[in-house]
């Protein structure tokens, strides 16, 4: 080894402890949901305002959690070179719920030329998705995250704010991702449900999931829960799908409360997501706390649903590692109300 002056290497672990300093300096520090500040006319846990910077209104919500030193640790995760896609195919779900259309694929041929054009015309509800911000409202005052309103986004000539696009132009969605497979820890309870009827996942049972797993949580990461919607209907019958879907009002989910909605905040998720078909319990007991209402709209916190998490899962037990390199990247359309996740982990 080349000698080296003690002056050189104190010179050395001084860079390090520079480098370091400037990466953590991006690093947010968020107030409890207890402490958060009051938003006039609209209920605690109202984020609006918080990530606004130099006069400009925020479009990215917690998502602004995913900055240059959060991704670089997440990298950390990459141990075994494996990646997974997690996104279902875009025709799987024959039966979409609340009447919406199934994807229609239709190929045609070059007509001076050997080859093809496809056109794909889809609800971006239909399958693996994201909810953007223009997705849901927060019910009560029919305002969108960071005070944008109804009519905002109806009127064509408005400026388009809360675009999913927002979320493609700042890179995506990277950071670190983490598994609860309340499914597979369900079944070693003993705990016996349905993903089509009204199935209630606390915050508790979520802490339980994790300890089981012997998981933690760093802020900014993207929290994964799969609870068995997708699995199921691989497995369904044709009509059990229909009854399940199209004629279907509750399925299974994370509880909302007051204390599942403190919870998820206090975590500081960068985005919350699950192979459920509505990621919450529904319908709501207390519209209060109707996540939809709370992360979409007062959190600015992306919601992800009918994630296809079963080999993710496989994989996640098997090397008894449930966090991941996450990164989805969300389709590049101004003014879009919601993406397929294109979402790969890699661990």
């Amino acid at each position: 080894m080349p000698h080296q002056e003690a002056g050189e290497i104190n010179n050395g672990i001084g860079n390090e402890r520079s480098v370091l300093a400037k990466r953590m300096a991006d690093v947010p520090v968020l107030p409890l949901y207890a402490d958060l500040p009051s938003v006039p006319n609209m209920p605690h846990g109202c984020t609006w305002g918080l990530w606004d910077k130099d006069g400009q209104q925020d479009e990215l919500g917690t998502l602004n959690l995913l900055t240059p030193s959060t991704i670089l640790a997440a990298k950390e995760e990459i141990q075994y070179g494996r990646s997974i896609a997690i996104n279902w195919s875009l025709n799987n779900c024959e039966t979409p719920h609340s009447n919406r259309r199934k994807p229609d694929h239709r190929i045609m041929e070059l007509p001076d030329w050997t080859g093809h054009d496809d056109e794909i015309e889809m609800n971006t509800q239909s399958g693996s998705q994201w909810d953007g911000f223009r997705h849901w409202a927060h019910q009560p005052s029919r305002t969108y995250y960071n005070g944008v309103s109804h009519a905002d986004i109806t009127d064509p000539s408005a400026p388009i704010r809360n675009g999913i696009d927002q979320w493609s132009r700042r890179g995506g969605i990277v950071g670190r991702g983490v598994l609860l497979d309340y499914a597979r820890w369900a079944q070693q309870q003993g705990i016996q449900y349905s993903p089509i009827e009204r199935h209630a996942i606390s915050e508790k049972d979520l802490e339980a999931v994790a300890a089981w797993q012997r998981t933690t949580f760093q802020q900014g990461d993207i929290l994964l829960i799969r609870s068995g919607f997708v699995k199921w209907y691989k497995e369904a019958t044709p009509d059990a799908r229909r009854s399940g879907t199209v004629e279907g009002s509750t399925w299974a989910g994370v509880e909302g409360t007051n204390e599942s909605v403190e919870w998820i905040w206090n975590k500081h998720f960068a985005a919350v997501a699950g192979d459920a078909n509505v990621f919450e319990a529904w319908p709501a007991k207390d519209e209060r706390y109707r996540l939809h209402d709370n992360l979409i709209a007062l959190f600015g916190m992306p919601i992800g649903e009918m994630f296809d998490l079963d080999e993710l899962s496989a994989v996640c037990q098997k090397l008894n590692k449930w966090s991941f390199f996450f990164t989805s990247a969300p389709l590049n359309f101004p003014g879009g109300v919601a993406s397929p996740p294109n979402a790969i982990c890699i661990l």
